[in-house]
């Protein structure tokens, strides 16, 4: 409350100054105009601090990773301040793209050809100019996977790479964790709005609004990406059908679980969400998720299951949308989710071997 109070007061002060600066005293004839604005803004302020900005809940299962997030990632545990004007969910996810700005990057692509016939491409940052690790043999690999409709050249995914560049040198699919546990390859691993449940992801954003929002666009986006390759798909699929879809969820089940062999969208759901297999995560993972995120609702985050994993630690703040994090007044080259993705890599690369030794 100490806190809160010095905030709204330092807060109040700056606005007064802008104010007397900004707008005359003669509005509406009188200083009555600066008042009532002086009086909002001060009553705004104060909401915001006390309801708005808060820190966020951090869930560990285990008091060695617990500290060593405090130690070396702190920013887990401070305050989290959303943008002023803009800190509900659904405007937080639509403006990001937008609003941030795209650092340039200059890949390199691999092709790479499995044996059933796919193929996988990579965009690869080689940060030749390193002065940490001059050696490439010795310079961390950050493995980045965008999300759905995602792409190398998303505003988040270039910040990252970004952040990377300037520590010298990673959304990874909790399933394969889960699913491989303590033998993979990986040190860490860090996620970010992730949807825990994929029916309850499905449930959400098929509400009127969100739909209108989110799930006919990325439906759309979905139907684009497979009908550039129809003719590899028409004789196992009916591609037409496919592109009467109008959400998620019926693409999913006309498309996605068919292709991957499911026999209903149903099993293909429950196969598809990751909070079954957290328990099983057997290197550390940090995984941000904000509570208002209307593609991973509040109820569908797996606390409990977090609390019984001493590798897993859930960041969850009140405010920040899907892939939002939006703070600052004009927040065009950071986020939140920047900040954590940098300290917490660099806390891994540089001091992961301490959470051996606890």
């Amino acid at each position: 409350m100490q806190r809160l109070a010095m905030d709204l007061r330092m807060l109040s002060r700056e606005l007064s100054l802008y104010l007397e600066h900004q707008v005359r005293v003669g509005f509406f004839g009188s200083g009555v105009g600066l008042s009532l604005i002086l009086g909002f803004s001060v009553a705004y302020a104060f909401y915001y601090l006390s309801s708005i900005a808060k820190k966020p809940q951090l869930v560990t299962g285990g008091e060695s990773f617990n500290r060593f997030l405090q130690d070396h990632c702190p920013v887990v545990t401070e305050t989290y301040y959303p943008t002023v004007w803009c800190w509900e969910s659904r405007g937080q996810t639509l403006l990001r793209p937008f609003i941030t700005s795209k650092p340039p990057v200059q890949y390199r692509n691999e092709l790479i050809k499995t044996a059933d016939g796919g193929q996988i491409s990579l965009d690869w940052f080689d940060n030749c100019n390193s002065k940490c690790y001059r050696d490439a043999t010795t310079r961390p690999t950050i493995l980045l996977l965008p999300g759905l409709t995602g792409t190398s050249k998303e505003s988040y995914i270039l910040h990252m790479i970004h952040l990377s560049e300037e520590l010298g040198y990673s959304m990874l699919l909790l399933n394969y964790l889960g699913k491989i546990g303590p033998k993979t390859p990986l040190k860490a691993a860090a996620t970010f709005s992730v949807g825990w449940n994929t029916f309850a992801c499905s449930e959400s954003l098929e509400k009127p609004l969100n739909w209108l929002l989110f799930n006919y666009y990325l439906t759309t986006c979905l139907q684009s990406s497979v009908n550039k390759h129809r003719h590899m798909f028409v004789k196992q699929i009916d591609m037409d059908h496919v592109m009467k879809a109008k959400s998620i969820r019926e693409f999913d089940k006309r498309f996605t679980s068919v292709m991957f062999g499911y026999r209903t969208i149903d099993d293909y759901y429950t196969d598809a969400s990751p909070n079954r297999r957290l328990k099983s995560v057997g290197i550390p993972v940090l995984c941000l998720n904000s509570v208002d995120d209307v593609f991973s609702p509040s109820h569908a985050i797996p606390i409990e299951t977090a609390k019984q994993n001493p590798n897993v630690a859930l960041v969850l703040t009140s405010y920040g949308g899907h892939i939002g994090f939006l703070e600052g007044i004009w927040p065009r080259q950071s986020t939140y989710m920047d900040r954590v993705f940098k300290q917490f890599v660099q806390a891994m690369v540089e001091h992961g071997h301490e959470l051996s030794s606890m």
